[in-house]
């Protein structure tokens, strides 16, 4: 049996806005700001699914879920992940492991870390102990450290059995 791995990056970015709730890998964690964007905005799950998408070659999460198209407004963006999964199932492959790193001055995401991480395997089918979450600060630089933006970095392994040539 010959396996094919392939490893996919992704990321995403966005402001935090007072009147919007802060959900980081499909949790909502008490703060008094939250991310602005037109789902949910979870960034956490955004930069996931782009790296799984990116991967298996299937484009991106704006090719797979416009901002333009009303019906994505405040979308829970554990669909998102869902139906990245569904279509690397569809392409025979199996979702090795996920890593996160979260950048936020703001909430401490420690007291959180592993609800996020049972909430992101149970989208994707797999153990906690393949999802890795790490969080962040910037030490008071840039956006991130005036807590005015956050940022997640994703990295995801899938393989699939391929027909030896």
């Amino acid at each position: 049996m010959n396996l094919e791995f392939r490893t996919g990056i992704g990321y995403d970015s966005h402001r935090l806005a007072e009147g919007r709730k802060l959900i980081l890998g499909g949790v909502e964690i008490p703060f008094e700001k939250g991310l602005a964007g037109h789902s949910d905005a979870d960034i956490v799950l955004h930069a996931l699914t782009d790296a799984l998408l990116g991967a298996a070659a299937l484009g991106d999460i704006g090719e797979h879920f416009p901002p333009s198209e009303d019906r994505w407004r405040d979308a829970d963006s554990r669909l998102f992940l869902e139906h990245a999964r569904s279509l690397l199932q569809a392409d025979g492959y199996e979702i090795v492991n996920a890593d996160i790193v979260v950048l936020i001055q703001r909430p401490k995401l420690l007291p959180y870390r592993d609800q996020i991480r049972r909430n992101i395997a149970s989208a994707l089918g797999i153990e906690a102990d393949r999802v890795g979450l790490k969080a962040k600060t910037a030490e008071g630089v840039g956006p991130v450290g005036a807590e005015q933006t956050a940022e997640a970095h994703a990295v995801a392994t899938i393989c699939r059995e391929v027909q030896p040539r």
